[in-house]
């Protein structure tokens, strides 16, 4: 259960194009579509929807204001929570700033994925993926990726990080949870019909070159795991999504503590040197006036290790903003 609690925050912590890049691209224009910008049928349609309150912090000086907005990449669109203080704090900002540049949407990204694809998730040595899986694995493995309208024995030549994101893709999917439904991908849309700035701390190729620096035998260990539990997967993320919904930090740092426990290096690639990183982004960033929206996943913003850390280790506080009452 550690590692299937590892594979769900790895889900959390990619983006949707590197967990959706071997899906169904029609599936995915058919949601760009459905996810249109606002009309007042949709606006109508989202004040009817369950409120949400996910955590936002702000770090301020006498003429920047920076909002620390933790996301979560793949939504179901069952919940409003691009709202209240959420949309307050988007209003007052001129400048969006994500985790990777986002525009174009999640197609414009599996496009951008496709070279990344050929340099980073095939074999380099050629080994063939179902080897190092038992008959039962090949066949849950092969079953899943049907679903997303691959052929049996079409990931043979990726190496199993790859493997393992798409099947987070499948469950997500399962789930009804998508990149187009995500927070970035909402308010980009939002963004760009107020000709905001748009920012970016890094690049598609370097979260990617995360998961490819993982050791083969743990890439293989992970999907192992996430196969002989695929059924038990979607609880996982589903609790994960309750606690964003929610705005429970706690919770979340919880869950990102117990997946994590066993893995420091990981760990320290995924949020601790990224984390480092944009504090330093942020420390920079306020050196010059404006308000900016800062959305980055949801993980990032917890723990021992989070951005807010960093930011105290370099003498700037972040407080948390207060959910606002309908």
């Amino acid at each position: 259960m550690m590692k299937l609690r590892l594979l769900a925050i790895l889900t959390s912590l990619a983006l949707s194009a590197c967990a959706g890049a071997a899906g169904n691209e029609a599936d995915n224009a058919s949601a760009a579509n459905a996810a249109a910008p606002n009309t007042s049928a949709s606006n109508t349609a989202t004040a009817q929807l369950p409120d949400a309150d996910p955590a936002m912090w702000v770090v301020r000086d006498e003429d920047t204001t920076i909002y620390l907005f933790g996301t979560f990449h793949l939504l179901d669109g069952k919940a409003d929570w691009f709202n209240d203080e959420i949309r307050v704090a988007f209003d007052q900002a001129q400048e969006l700033v994500t985790e990777i540049d986002m525009r174009g949407g999640t197609q414009q990204m599996a496009i951008d994925m496709q070279p990344l694809i050929m340099q980073y998730a095939i074999d380099p040595q050629r080994r063939k993926l179902s080897d190092v899986l038992t008959p039962e694995q090949n066949r849950i493995l092969n079953e899943a990726l049907a679903s997303m309208g691959a052929p049996p024995g079409a990931f043979d030549m990726f190496e199993p990080w790859f493997a393992s994101m798409t099947l987070s893709a499948v469950v997500a999917q399962r789930l009804g949870m998508t990149g187009d439904h995500g927070a970035e991908t909402v308010l980009l849309r939002a963004a760009e019909g107020r000709n905001m700035t748009l920012g970016a701390v890094e690049t598609l190729e370097s979260q990617i070159r995360i998961f490819d620096g993982m050791p083969r035998e743990a890439q293989i260990a992970q999907l192992k795991e996430s196969i002989d539990n695929l059924d038990k997967m979607g609880s996982v993320l589903a609790r994960m999504l309750e606690v964003w919904n929610s705005g429970d930090a706690e919770g979340m740092e919880r869950i990102m503590n117990e997946g994590m426990r066993e893995n420091s290096a990981l760990r320290r690639a995924l949020l601790e040197n990224r984390n480092r990183a944009w504090a330093e982004w942020i420390d920079e960033r306020m050196d010059r006036p404006g308000v900016v929206f800062m959305a980055v996943g949801a993980g990032h913003l917890v723990g021992p290790d989070s951005v807010q850390v960093f930011l105290r280790q370099r003498n700037i506080a972040s407080e948390r903003v207060p959910a606002l009452t309908q």
